[in-house]
């Protein structure tokens, strides 16, 4: 971390009091952790307060804690048995998350050119719920429907609260890590009704395992010209 993101943490905490808890970040962005409780207070103050001036709400995104700390996705960059098989069952390795769903709310301060990440976590778990920020920044309106719609987030207060990228008709929350990849149902135009039809999805589910591109030292130069003299080339 930089000496000005110290020097703003420093500041965040002495105005937001006890409220907060400072997360480490791999991403050398300034997190702190804020309790569902004090999470509209807090944001009126970081919004608010002259030092401080978080005007924007950048982006507002929920997470699915599920699984969190298995030992297969321990990894930054592939697994050997593909991304698809995180809804299976299975022993954990780690302790995982305390809670399942959490949203996290990145912050721009345009007067001060700062940034910053708040993470609270949902009250309850089936369904999870927080308090609406659309009174504080009018862009958390459809960043919370995003939310309800993918998760099945709930945001208390919120004026207008139903699906945004989904169907209406949709079942279930497609970013749910418990949701099947291929879903439950596929769409299509049935030319003898006149109407579109929903019929259980006709896909099978398989383990998608991503191409990794690996350093090989079978090309590298000096090896290759090391090969060429034995070969009688050079």
């Amino acid at each position: 971390m930089s000496d000005a993101l110290e020097i703003l943490a420093g500041l965040v905490l002495a105005r937001c009091g006890d409220a907060l808890e400072r997360v480490p970040s791999r991403c050398g962005e300034l997190t702190f952790e804020v309790p569902a409780a004090a999470l509209v207070a807090t944001c009126r103050t970081l919004r608010d307060d002259p030092g401080l001036r978080f005007e924007q709400l950048v982006d507002l995104a929920g997470v699915d804690y599920l699984d969190y700390g298995r030992v297969e996705w321990n990894t930054d960059t592939a697994t050997s048995s593909g991304f698809s098989r995180g809804r299976s069952g299975g022993g954990t390795a780690g302790e995982g998350a305390a809670q399942r769903f959490a949203v996290v709310y990145h912050l721009l301060s345009v007067t001060h050119n700062r940034r910053l990440r708040l993470r609270a976590w949902c009250e309850g778990s089936e369904p999870p719920l927080l308090d609406s920020v659309v009174e504080i920044w009018k862009s958390a309106d459809w960043f919370e429907r995003e939310a309800f719609d993918l998760f099945g987030i709930l945001f208390r207060g919120h004026p207008d609260l139903r699906r945004i990228l989904t169907d209406y008709g949709f079942v279930g929350h497609p970013f749910r890590k418990d949701f099947p990849l291929i879903g439950n149902v596929e769409v299509r135009y049935d030319e003898s009704k006149g109407r579109v039809v929903y019929e259980p999805v006709a896909i099978e589910p398989r383990t998608l395992v991503p191409r990794v591109i690996r350093e090989d030292n079978r090309y590298e130069a000096a090896l290759k010209d090391a090969q060429r003299k034995d070969a009688g080339h050079v």
